[in-house]
């Protein structure tokens, strides 16, 4: 009984390690996403404001916001991060999928300054 127990644990967690997915692969990217127009701005407007040469990280120009994009949907997802951004009361909150999305296609896209 122990043994057959065993055996069916260890195929359904073998199984789940295979159906795990990259978080970037999920999104919908049928246009080119800009830099300039798109990404900044979001940047800008959820993340910059705590994240300008402050706590850890300097989100400011593409260079930087490039070299911190899986921290940067880590963190909006959840994901191995603290959820942010942050709102006025210390608690991490949780971006529209559209925009996490519009970030992923970014970076599948090879994270353009354009």
């Amino acid at each position: 009984m122990k043994f057959s127990s065993f055996f069916i644990l260890f195929i359904l967690v073998c199984s789940c390690k295979k159906d795990k997915v990259d978080f970037y692969s999920n999104a919908n990217c049928s246009d080119t996403v800009s830099f300039n127009d798109e990404i900044l701005p979001l940047i800008e407007n959820n993340c910059a404001g705590c994240h300008d040469n402050q706590n850890g990280y300097s989100l400011t120009n593409h260079a930087t916001i490039s070299s911190n994009s899986s921290a940067i949907i880590g963190a909006m997802r959840k994901s191995g991060y603290k959820l942010m951004p942050i709102d006025g009361n210390g608690n991490g909150y949780a971006l529209p999928d559209s925009i996490i999305q519009r970030m992923e296609c970014w970076v599948n896209q090879g994270k353009k300054n354009n």
